[in-house]
């Protein structure tokens, strides 16, 4: 196969990866940063729900930027969740989607591999946007228990915020 048919076929499985990933996308805009005061109202929730499950977690709130604005880590969670849970939150917001969306690319194969290469993307779910007034002010990351069940958690953590 020659040189120049692998560069258009490149290109093509490219251009259809871009187009499935943009249709998970939120097409909220960003808003200004979370406050301090709001992050913390967001960790709170999500780990009331960790608690409630008895499962231990690490929660990380950056704003829009991937900035960290809060972060809070439960006794006995796994220390490795310190690092999972901001780089979570990161991907939600700089991708303006749920880690899950990008997990479930990857699960996908084909195009869904090419998640592995855009930088700071973190395709396991636990990383959720949070959303005021239609406007992406922020994300949500835990880690510290399944996958899902960090989800849960981040989920729970995002309502709370209007």
């Amino acid at each position: 196969m020659s040189l120049r048919i692998v560069r258009v076929f490149l290109v093509l499985a490219l251009a259809f990866c871009m187009q499935r990933m943009e249709a998970q996308m939120l097409p909220n805009p960003y808003g200004p940063p979370i406050s301090l005061e709001s992050a913390k109202k967001a960790a709170a929730a999500a780990l009331a729900e960790a608690v409630k499950n008895h499962w231990t977690m690490a929660v990380a709130v950056v704003d829009p930027s991937g900035d960290l604005v809060y972060y809070e880590k439960m006794d006995n969670t796994q220390l490795g969740s310190a690092k999972v849970s901001i780089a979570k939150a990161r991907s939600a917001t700089l991708y303006k989607r749920p880690t899950k969306a990008l997990q479930d690319a990857l699960a996908s194969g084909g195009a869904g591999l090419r998640v592995m290469a855009l930088e700071g993307a973190v395709p396991v779910e636990g990383g959720v946007p949070i959303l005021a007034d239609g406007k992406i002010i922020g994300a949500i990351g835990l880690s510290g228990d399944t996958s899902d069940h960090d989800g849960q958690c981040a989920v729970a953590g995002a309502a709370v915020i209007k």
